[in-house]
Parts: structure tokens; C-alpha cells; sequence
């Protein structure tokens, strides 16, 4: 919308039907991790399975030089997701997507994504899914061990601010009220990264508001599920949660 080009990846499923469901996997990071042009678990997964997967490296991605990256400090909630809106409505204009058929999903900022898409767009995306994900901006900036170091407080003062306002704005939990979409949240019991109370904290902001959540949480379980039968479950239940919010009506 502001005239930055935005690279990234659209995996078809095989054969491609015209205007499929579609799935936006976000990649995590953010600030200079990118996705890549390599095999990927959750793109093969899902276009084994009939969807559309669509990836992008929107502002604050690696790769595309410092301004493309440093374009998304503060932009969590902001031109970043403006990115993932824009390159989901060019897939929806290309038919590519049926845009009554469309979810958005990732794990760490990606799962922050994910909720802030069905904040912002709440008519776009029929679901969400966060894995490991972040909800609230201030429990980013007070809990986990990147504000454990004077490095990572100055990295969080850096990418997300100090404005609490803006802090609001930019944080699900803050926002449950305007998510119309069915929601799934995935977490490990013992993530230091992005601690479970961020998951617990978006569950009863959903709740509160009236909406029932899809729960998954392991115990023995960090930043992201390691262990084989956990991880087979995660594809399980999230694959079962697509089928049900994406079935043709």
C-alpha cells in the first residue's frame, strides 16, 4: 500500500485448484530472519493437503538490506502486518485463494502475527493459530529471557518501544474484543522465551469476550515442541482445526 515491494513464497498443492484454501504461515524472528527457498516442513504439510501456502518477508525481514529491516521497528503491529494484509490480498486478486477459505498461522512473532491479523482484519481470515506465540507486548517487554539481559532490554526498546499506548494497540490480548475468528493456541509449559502466561493471558482475554479457544499445551515443552509424538499431535490437531474453518460452505 505504501509502495514497498515484498518478496516471499506461494506453494501450491498439487494439482492447484483455482482459488484454494489458503494458509499464511509468518515466519518468527522477526527483525532479520527471513523465510527461504528451501524445504519447509509446514508449506509441504499444508499443500499436501490441499491448501494454498503463503509465505512472506515482510518489513523487518533479513536479507533485503538494513532500511527493509529496520522498517519494522515498532512496526509489529503496524506496516508489518499492513505487509501480510497487502501480499494476502494480491493472492485473493491473482485467484489463487478463496478468500471465504483463509487462515493465517506461525510460532513466536509469527503467532503474534497471526492474532494481530484477526485483530486488524477481522473479515479476512476465517482462523488463527499461535504456536509459542507472543500476545501481549508489555509481558514481552517484563517476562522471558530476552528482558532478562541488558542486550535484549535494549533490543526490546529498539523493535517495540517504550509507548504504552502503543504497547495497547499492538497487543491481542488488548484487543480480543475485535477478533472474530476461531483461534488455536499452541504452547510449551516451560518456554523462556515466550512464557506460557502469554498464551494463558490470551485465552481469558478471549474468553472473557465470550469466544472459546482451542487449547494445546504440553508440559516438558519449550519455545516450540521437540519431542516426536508432540510434534506429530501439533500437525494433527492443527490440520484437523484447518479442515473444520475452512471447509467449503
Amino acid at each position: 500500500r505504501d509502495k514497498e515491494r515484498l518478496n516471499g513464497y506461494l506453494t501450491l498443492p498439487a494439482p492447484a485448484a483455482k482459488a484454494s484454501p489458503m494458509v499464511v504461515v509468518v515466519h518468527g524472528g522477526p527483525h532479520g530472519v527471513r523465510d527461504h527457498w528451501h524445504w519447509e516442513p509446514w508449506s509441504q504439510l499444508l499443500s499436501s493437503r490441499g491448501y494454498a501456502v503463503l509465505q512472506v518477508n515482510f518489513r523487518g525481514s533479513g536479507g533485503y538490506g538494513q532500511h527493509f529491516e529496520t522498517a519494522g521497528y515498532r512496526q509489529w503491529g503496524g506496516a508489518m502486518a499492513d505487509d501480510l494484509t497487502d501480499a494476502t490480498r494480491w493472492a485473493i486478486e491473482r485467484g489463487h485463494a478463496d478468500p471465504k477459505r483463509i487462515c493465517i498461522m506461525g510460532a513466536s512473532f509469527g503467532g503474534y502475527a497471526a492474532l494481530m491479523g484477526v485483530v486488524r482484519e477481522p473479515d479476512l481470515y476465517q482462523c488463527a493459530i499461535s504456536y509459542a506465540g507472543v500476545s501481549d507486548l508489555h509481558l514481552m517487554r517484563s517476562q522471558g529471557d530476552i528482558s532478562d539481559s541488558k542486550f535484549g532490554r535494549r533490543y526490546l526498546d529498539m523493535t517495540l518501544g517504550k509507548d504504552a499506548a502503543e504497547l495497547d494497540r499492538f497487543s491481542p490480548t488488548r484487543q480480543a474484543s475485535r477478533i472474530k475468528a476461531a483461534v488455536m493456541l499452541i504452547h510449551g509449559d516451560e518456554d523462556e522465551r515466550v512464557p506460557i502466561a502469554h498464551a494463558k493471558a490470551m485465552r481469558n482475554a478471549l474468553e472473557k469476550d465470550g469466544k472459546t479457544v482451542d487449547w494445546l499445551v504440553k508440559g516438558n515443552e519449550g519455545h516450540g515442541f521437540y519431542r516426536q509424538e508432540h510434534r506429530l499431535e501439533v500437525f494433527e490437531r492443527v490440520l484437523s482445526f484447518l479442515a473444520t474453518h475452512t471447509a467449503a460452505k
